[in-house]
């Protein structure tokens, strides 16, 4: 926004008689626009929507793979499962996922609601594969309204996993007798499928589309078998993904679309790791410094051997030790942290797992729940100029307002940050988050730590410290595996050193644990 100055000239004072000053001959009205008044920095491009952002807030939720599968000990369906195989032996009830979820930490779900089998969890109107045809507990069970309602009243964030590829249905991959793909399944089955989920909510964050499409899993409807498979060769184009994306960002403003959508993307494994070096634009573990759209990363990750439960891979649960390992190299590498947490056939969470996720949430609470910057000074070497209503002290790092920051001046790309208490503290975490509305900018940077504000000693030098992005959490004994181990670090002073960036730097967040 330009603030309008107004500035008053004197002209001609040589010419007027002393003592007597014509406002009307001497003085003269002049407005300048000046276009940035409170010293804002520039954006470094790619920056991300306001959608991002809010995606981005969400850091850590879980993945629920319910569904046919779960009835038949299958990670992969085949598309010709009766739907009477779909038989709960109670009500499912998604609420206690959740709060199983919220025990652990996590700020939000996705229900898989359709895998790539094509069975609905819902009375759909686009197929006859779905729970209206079920029987028992499974009759007309609808998951995406019970979801959706649960986390609501959880106070959580809440979307829908809806498989692209369908081998039940008999329109997908088909095609017409010159060898083109028809429209039919996009315009019968897909984009009204996902119409339907978006009438659940329109706060829903999350739409998850997978990119499988075919290949050594498909089988499917009627005369398809393993041995007639049916691929199809361009998602974009097969899916009507320009179409459907409007559509659904008209229903849903601030739902992303991952996968196929574009909005954010797959971090490259299945592991719960990033790479230390993160980008929040391009692809895989790192990304691409130079790419031109934001696109952050997500990182999806098994709590057990497989995605859906089953009685033999329900008992072989990762640990909590080792999901808070996997927490740090993902949210604590500027991805998301998408954990599967797959309900039995009872449709709820096992309690092995309940109590795993229980101890999950526990550590991140002890160990990363007190943040002691609160309670440090912190200074900077080099600080923007406040000007209107710009400020970018040091302090802001430490307010807790993700809407103020410390900044450095334009063209000053390193910086020294430095945190002091009044007595020494016990140190084993930082964690630095970029002001990344104005873009990604810190490429390198180091932590040191002192007991006199003289010498300093270098930390985690087992870590590579290039980027920070929406959030990069170092352990200071330089572990992800065994972070919390040892007696901590002792200091009074901790100096956070950016040695290099693609712009002036900028914080919003300093917190140390």
């Amino acid at each position: 926004m330009k603030k309008i100055y107004t500035l008053f000239s004197a002209l001609c004072l040589a010419a007027a008689a002393p003592g007597t000053l014509s406002a009307q001959n001497n003085f003269k009205l002049v407005e300048e626009s000046v276009s940035n008044p409170d010293n804002t920095p520039a954006p470094v491009y790619p920056v991300p929507s306001e959608r991002q952002l809010k995606w981005n807030e969400t850091e850590f939720y879980a993945f629920f793979h319910y569904g046919m599968n779960t009835y038949t000990n299958e990670e992969w369906g085949s598309g010709m499962e009766r739907e009477t195989v779909f038989a709960p032996t109670q009500k499912p009830d998604p609420k206690q996922w959740l709060e199983v979820a919220q025990k652990a930490g996590m700020r939000g779900g996705i229900a898989v609601v359709k895998h790539h089998d094509g069975f609905c969890l819902w009375p759909t109107a686009t197929t006859e594969h779905c729970t209206r045809n079920s029987s028992g507990y499974g009759k007309n069970v609808d998951i995406p309204k019970e979801f959706a309602e649960a986390a609501r009243a959880l106070k959580m964030k809440y979307g829908f996993y809806i498989s692209p590829w369908d081998m039940s249905s008999p329109y997908w991959g088909k095609k017409d007798n010159n060898g083109n793909y028809t429209d039919e399944y996009a315009k019968l089955v897909f984009l009204p499928q996902c119409a339907e989920l978006a009438k659940y909510g329109d706060d829903q964050f999350e739409m998850w589309f997978d990119g499988a499409t075919g290949g050594d899993h498909a089988g499917g409807y009627g005369s398809y078998t393993s041995s007639q498979k049916r691929t199809i060769d361009n998602a974009q184009t097969y899916y009507d993904i320009p179409n459907l994306r409007d559509s659904i960002h008209n229903l849903l403003p601030n739902v992303i679309m991952w996968g196929v959508g574009g909005e954010a993307r797959w971090i490259g494994n299945e592991d719960g790791v990033s790479g230390e070096t993160c980008w929040s634009m391009g692809d895989a573990e790192s990304g691409n410094e130079d790419a031109w759209q934001w696109a952050a990363g997500e990182s999806d990750a098994k709590s057990t051997k497989g995605w859906f439960w089953d009685s033999k891979k329900n008992n072989e649960a990762k640990s909590a030790e080792r999901l808070f390992q996997m927490y740090l190299e993902t949210v604590g590498r500027n991805a998301t942290f998408l954990l599967n947490l797959p309900p039995n056939r009872a449709g709820v969470i096992d309690q092995s797992l309940v109590t795993i996720m229980e101890d999950l949430g526990k550590m991140l609470q002890t160990r990363l729940g007190t943040d002691l910057a609160k309670n440090a000074t912190v200074t900077a070497n080099t600080t923007r100029e406040a000007m209107g209503k710009g400020n970018y002290e040091a302090k802001n790092m430490t307010d807790g307002d993700k809407n103020t920051y410390w900044a450095a001046p334009d063209g000053q790309n390193t910086a020294e940050i430095t945190l002091e208490w009044s007595t020494p503290q016990t140190l084993r975490y930082v964690s630095l988050m970029e002001y990344i509305k104005l873009g990604q900018r810190v490429k390198k940077f180091k932590i040191e730590t002192s007991e006199d504000g003289v010498t300093y000693t270098k930390r985690a030098t087992q870590q590579t410290m290039t980027t920070v992005g929406y959030k990069r959490i170092i352990p200071l004994n330089g572990s992800t595996v065994s972070s919390y181990s040892g007696s901590g670090i002792k200091a009074k002073y901790l100096r956070i050193t950016i040695e290099d960036a693609k712009a002036c730097p900028l914080l919003h967040t300093v917190e140390v644990f």
